[in-house]
């Protein structure tokens, strides 16, 4: 029998041992769908849990907010006060919002108007043209000679489709405006997100890794975007990933003879839930950590970079191998480079501390030398923002937050050839 996934927190679970027996996601206990005709809300609520819109944690059926991520259980409705109460969760398993760490249930419906870039504000207006009079110069590559300075962004723009997707993704847009980065490597594009890039201004000038009709086919994905001429699109599945994670490439060759890959990933995530609270996942990031590096050694110039997920303290010192560097600790040994940050990112001071370098540009070079390197993506977007509920000793207290691009800071590599 094959795998199966849960209808409540979205976890893949392992085939059952016993066909005969009733099948329990490992991670909520869930009943699985083929197990008994009775699952959903009212085999969830019989286990007193409900699972978080925000990040699928399932809670204690007296807690108010999530444990993890603070989120409020807003359509839970509560019958009575007593012990054995029952807490209806059917509408939060139908809630789009559900599960949408793991796997984006359904798509948000998309204004035409935002999603062409109208409608701004006069402010938000006065900023993008100020983001434009003050853009960088463009990557400068010579297709012939092989000269260049050459910008890889990397990006995870997070899928959170009901917090600002619109304007959020317009910012975004407004920055690769301003840096004009020859080569993009995004993270947690959903289908919708993917449509609002590809009717922007910026779209135009790249070439895409994924096509339209790949767009539909999975609930979020990586993508690359490149303006150079692309000899090859190419994406490899780690086999130890359960959240479907894969190794995307780009391949450019520069003038003559200098060959470039570009790759990205997004490593697997750690998921901490009951029973065990350890699905850390440490062992699976690392080994698709090295099985990158494999294979990217095989070319004389590689980039890698992406939401790695990178915990030094959980997995040790990221697995370099002989000749390849980091490039921010190579260009900024004394900073943290901290890509997720609570205290930096405004948007997420409501949520528990937290403070990692979990986006990174490793490189092997021949031909080109790393010049440059700084996060970029740091400032709230002008009159955005959004409400947000935070436990604390005196209560719930509601907080007015600013938004920004992402909950990452965005990384912008610059190379040169030599």
């Amino acid at each position: 029998m094959s795998s199966w996934r849960c209808e409540g927190c979205t976890f893949l679970n392992p085939p059952p041992k016993n066909p005969n027996t009733i099948n329990r996601c490992e991670l909520c206990l869930l009943p699985s769908s083929s197990s008994s005709s009775t699952t959903t809300a009212s085999s969830y609520a019989m286990l007193g849990r409900w699972s978080c819109k925000a990040c699928t944690f399932s809670n204690a059926f007296h807690s108010p907010s999530c444990e993890i991520c603070a989120t409020p259980s807003s359509s839970l409705r509560r019958f009575g006060s007593a012990p054995d109460d029952v807490i209806d969760i059917a509408d939060d398993l139908d809630d789009p919002s559900v599960g949408s760490v793991f796997l984006p249930l359904r798509r948000c419906r998309i204004d035409k108007r935002a999603a062409s870039g109208d409608g701004r504000s006069a402010a938000e207006e006065s900023a993008a043209k100020k983001l434009k009079a003050e853009a960088l110069p463009a990557g400068n590559v010579d297709m012939n000679s092989g000269q260049s300075i050459l910008k890889v962004l990397s990006y995870n723009v997070w899928f959170r489709e009901d917090l600002e997707m619109h304007n959020r993704m317009r910012a975004l847009g407004d920055l690769i405006q301003q840096h004009s980065p020859d080569i993009i490597c995004f993270q947690e594009v959903t289908s919708n997100i993917f449509q609002i890039f590809r009717k922007s201004n910026w779209w135009k000038e790249y070439h895409c890794s994924v096509s339209d009709e790949m767009a539909t086919q999975r609930p979020y994905f990586c993508m690359q975007l490149s303006k150079l001429p692309v000899k090859a699109f190419h994406c490899q599945p780690f086999i130890n990933s359960i959240m479907g994670r894969e190794l995307c490439t780009t391949n450019i060759v520069i003038g003559t003879n200098k060959k470039l890959v570009v790759a990205t990933t997004h490593l697997e995530s750690p998921c901490p839930a009951p029973p065990k609270w350890d699905q850390m996942y440490s062992t699976e990031r690392v080994a698709q950590a090295k099985e990158s590096l494999r294979l990217l050694n095989n070319f004389p110039n590689a980039i890698f970079g992406g939401d790695l997920n990178w915990d030094d303290k959980l997995d040790g010192p990221f697995p370099l191998l002989e000749g390849w560097v980091d490039a921010w600790t190579k260009l900024r040994p004394q900073e943290n480079g901290w890509t997720y940050d609570t205290k930096a990112n405004k948007m997420l001071s409501a949520n528990r501390a937290l403070q990692k370098r979990l986006d990174r540009f490793v490189c092997h070079l021949e031909d080109f030398k790393i010049l440059d390197i700084h996060m970029i993506g740091l400032e709230a977007i002008p009159n955005v923002s959004y409400y947000k509920d935070k436990k604390g000793r005196n209560g719930v207290q509601k907080l007015e937050l600013p938004v920004l691009p992402s909950d990452h800071f965005g990384l912008l590599l610059t190379i040169g050839s030599l």
